[in-house]
């Protein structure tokens, strides 16, 4: 609590004979070498010295309900900061009502809750808003006294000179933090532009140039500052930037600039000379005439339209490709366990149950999935396919969820991920099983709740996806291995889908192989036989481990190399693949028609080759031999000659 003083009246006090004059001469004079906090700190202590007051102080007005005194003299020194509620003070109604406010007398009763006046020995206030040009509040001036403060027109024309003068320092502080901000904006989109952007007096010395520029020409910004801008150019370039020069100074209207027609050839530091398109723009400065150049390197343009042109290309191969290989995802075979297959997928297909395709690599998992999404009722929504083994594990939730800009290292630009784009469709999780428990949790929350949070987001994703997984895979033993959930299991193993290896179907590999012989010969422009028996007869004897795209591959090798217009089974078959005498052995027991369709095959083989025999007079290899004969290699021959135990007869 400060102790109330025993003091004159205010009336002894104001200094009744001062004249305005002086008052401004003291008021210049305390601030003309200040600015900012300084000044007001100078002003306040002359308004109280001046008014003969006890306290003066000015506020900045931020909008909040409490305020902060830029500068604030007690007694005989300036308190350091002052801060205080706005609220039951006698300020409140000189913001609220923006109008001057003088208390003379009792201002402690007047104002009850505010808890500042009473230790101060407040007895008078005075506040004044002030007002920027347009009328918004800046702040406030405000006075107080511990003697009455009588209302005389003199005191009230001293106190506004100095709420004008701390005014007229608020508009220019603001003034000025506007022209900050404004040039602060200026030069981050001076900075931001891609294209180089060089300014230039009449000289042609360079002023000042931007980032890009440094990229275009190969040199520092500092280091370009104060060179020739025409150093910059070829001379033909140089001469036509001087001629526009001339031209852009004969219009009259307030938009000096131009479109510089063709090029200009720019030179960089290092060499590598390139065309750029270029704009020119004039303006003042004091009178003084500067330029602004734009440059743009037009072979990035003419790239992006190369890269467009291929792109156009190799859409229309594809589409031409798509066409030649039209029917080529058709599901081909007829044998019964395909047919119970089929049978699934047409039941299934019509709902959004999840499903779990089970099978050995190359069984044409992702085949039936494009099945059962083309039979759906999502047939016209986007199928999304992911290989959970191509993709690496620190990308992979990325790639499912997709992440925000700035998520890691290298995530330059927002990128929706597999689920979002799959929204309404169906999403396609190929090798599922080689997922990691950490995804796995993450892709149960999805199958169960329907919803994800993208990597680097904060807020939840809301998806309606249909889940279709496929695997290799003994995921039971995974589950107790510990390296698969049993609960994601169950999740997606909703309806179970297992499709037959290749030598369990055996009926559909002559159906599969003359399928892709078609497409194949085709594709390369080949007229082929169809099939022979004894093509038929070495297909259906292999065991084909790597399944359908095993004979796929098997047979675009036999058409490349075909030769006479006869598959070459001889270099496309692996090494080793199943004899004859052997073709009881496979996997799988083959049905009384195989058994009896081999045979035959093998005793017409037989017989073909011991009329060769004949033919060359048991002569294997040479020009006449019976490997030419047959269209044979000599050692296959002998290895056939062999396994059928053919002898010549003495």
């Amino acid at each position: 609590m400060i102790p109330l003083e025993t003091e004159n009246s205010f009336t002894d006090h104001f200094p009744q004979q001062t004249e305005e004059g002086a008052v401004l001469r003291q008021i210049l004079e305390g601030t003309a070498q200040e600015t900012g906090e300084r000044f007001f700190a100078a002003l306040v202590e002359n308004l109280a010295k001046v008014l003969g007051t006890y306290g003066a102080w000015i506020t900045i007005w931020h909008g909040e309900r409490r305020l902060r005194a830029v500068a604030f003299w007690l007694g005989d020194r300036l308190v350091p900061d002052f801060e205080y509620d706005l609220a039951g003070t006698p300020c409140e109604p000189v913001f609220k009502d923006r109008r001057l406010v003088h208390v003379t007398d009792r201002v402690v009763e007047l104002y009850p809750n505010d808890p500042e006046l009473g230790p101060l020995g407040a007895v008078s206030y005075m506040g004044v808003p002030l007002l920027d040009l347009d009328g918004r509040i800046l702040g406030h001036v405000a006075v107080l006294d511990r003697r009455p403060m009588p209302q005389q027109p003199r005191l009230l024309a001293l106190f506004r000179i100095f709420a004008a003068r701390a005014a007229a320092e608020l508009q220019r502080l603001r003034a000025e933090q506007q022209l900050r901000a404004r040039e602060e904006r200026l030069r981050l989109l001076f900075d931001s532009v891609m294209d180089t952007v060089i300014e230039f007096d009449q000289e042609l010395t360079i002023t000042r140039a931007n980032p890009a520029a440094q990229n275009t020409f190969r040199r520092g910004v500092e280091d370009m500052l104060g060179g020739n801008f025409g150093h910059c150019l070829s001379h033909d370039s140089r001469a036509k930037l001087v001629s526009f020069i001339g031209e852009i100074e004969t219009q009259r209207d307030e938009r000096r600039s131009l479109w510089i027609p063709g090029v200009l050839e720019a030179m960089p530091m290092n060499g590598g000379a390139f065309p750029a398109e270029a704009t020119l723009c004039r303006f003042e400065i004091k009178r003084q005439a500067y330029y602004t150049v734009i440059l743009r390197n037009v072979n990035d343009r003419l790239e992006a339209e190369r890269q467009i042109r291929s792109l156009a290309a190799e859409a229309d191969y594809l589409r031409d490709t798509l066409k030649r290989l039209g029917g080529f995802d058709q599901i081909v075979g007829e044998s019964a366990a395909l047919k119970e297959v089929l049978r699934d997928v047409n039941q299934v297909a019509a709902t959004d149950t999840t499903v779990l395709i089970l099978g050995e690599t190359g069984t044409g998992k992702e085949l039936i999935a494009r099945a059962i999404h083309a039979a759906s009722r999502r047939q016209d929504k986007p199928l999304i396919t992911i290989n959970c083994a191509a993709i690496p594990a620190a990308l992979m939730e990325s790639e499912f969820f997709g992440h925000e800009k700035g998520a890691f290292t290298g995530a330059t630009q927002k990128r929706e991920g597999c689920f979002t784009l799959a929204d309404r469709g169906t999403i396609f999780l190929d090798e599922v099983g080689e997922l990691s428990l950490d995804l796995q949790a993450k892709l149960l929350r999805v199958l169960q709740e329907g919803e994800f949070t993208p990597v680097g987001a904060a807020q939840l994703h809301k998806v309606n996806v249909r889940v279709i997984a496929a695997t290799n895979r003994d995921l039971k033993q995974a589950i107790s291995e510990g390296r698969f959930r049993e609960d994601l299991f169950y999740r997606l193993n909703v309806f179970p889908l297992n499709l037959p290896a290749l030598r369990e179907r055996p009926d559909d590999i002559p159906l599969l192989a003359s399928d892709f012989v078609g497409k194949f010969s085709r594709r390369v422009g080949t007229a082929l036989e169809p099939l022979s028996p004894e093509c038929t007869r070495r297909l259906i004897a292999y065991s084909w481990p790597g399944n359908i795209r095993e004979l796929q591959n098997v047979i675009e090798r036999a058409v490349i190399t075909a030769q006479d217009g006869r598959l070459n089974l001889d270099r496309a078959l692996p090494v080793g693949d199943v004899p004859p005498e052997s073709a009881s052995a496979i996997a799988v027991e083959p049905s009384l028609s195989q058994i009896l369709k081999i045979q035959e095959l093998t005793e017409l083989e037989r017989e073909n080759i011991l009329r060769a025999l004949d033919a060359s007079n048991w002569r294997v290899a040479g020009k006449n031999g019976a490997a030419a004969l047959l269209g044979m290699n000599p050692s296959t021959l002998n290895s056939r000659i062999k396994a059928l135990q053919i002898t010549r007869p003495r």
